[in-house]
């Protein structure tokens, strides 16, 4: 049962307005993060906070990514109904749940052990089913391709030529892509078996993707 109220769903309502004015305009991602309980996703000392357009920790040295920012991934990866996507950095299954409800196929990789055994047990509990693996991100899930879109969470030096060989002919990837006080976020389009196009679409600051697994 989820823990919801009708002000959560005012609150929400809100949030979405917010974005709109912000540029997120696909009416499908605005549904979206309307319909997700992103309270549900956050420690308890930061659920007054849930529906402000900021980021906020979520342990294992992680945070939540703003909705403002998880609009714009989402708006820009352009995710169609019953499409398969990667996402690589689960975290706290906010963003996750957002594809999810907007109908692909999630496929979902977290290298912190820590993140993966809560959000792979608690993503079900509220109603969203992704397939959750444990793993290295950069590797992505290569017996799991070819996608027609990869949605990374984190910012990496460079773009992973693993990930890029696991789009389908004339999918995407969404990544964004630079040092730690700053990252262009990136849209590569795969327009051949050798061949890519990249487009830059302004700067964020995300946490590092990072190599390898982390056991507990």
């Amino acid at each position: 049962m989820i823990n919801e109220t009708s002000r959560h769903k005012g609150l929400r309502k809100r949030l979405v307005e917010g974005l709109k004015v912000k540029g997120i305009r696909k009416a499908s991602v605005l549904e979206a993060i309307g319909n997700v309980p992103r309270h549900l996703f956050m420690d308890s000392s930061f659920i007054n906070f849930a529906y402000k357009d900021q980021a906020f920790p979520i342990g294992a040295g992680q945070t939540i990514s703003q909705p403002y920012t998880v609009g714009f991934q989402t708006q820009l990866l352009d995710v169609q109904k019953g499409e398969k996507v990667l996402e690589v950095g689960t975290g706290s299954g906010y963003q996750a749940a957002v594809l999810v409800e907007m109908g692909a196929k999630v496929f979902t990789i977290e290298r912190q052990k820590e993140l993966y055994t809560k959000t792979h047990r608690f993503l079900p509990s509220i109603g969203y089913k992704p397939a959750c693996f444990f793993g290295d991100g950069y590797k992505g899930l290569p017996d799991f391709a070819p996608f027609d879109k990869i949605l990374v969470t984190a910012g990496a030096p460079s773009v992973p030529p693993e990930l890029k060989m696991q789009l389908k002919i004339g999918g995407k990837l969404v990544i964004p892509v630079g040092n730690d006080k700053h990252q262009d976020m990136c849209e590569i389009i795969r327009t051949d078996e050798n061949d890519f196009t990249m487009k830059k679409h302004g700067g964020f600051i995300f946490v590092p993707l990072l190599k390898g697994t982390v056991n507990f």
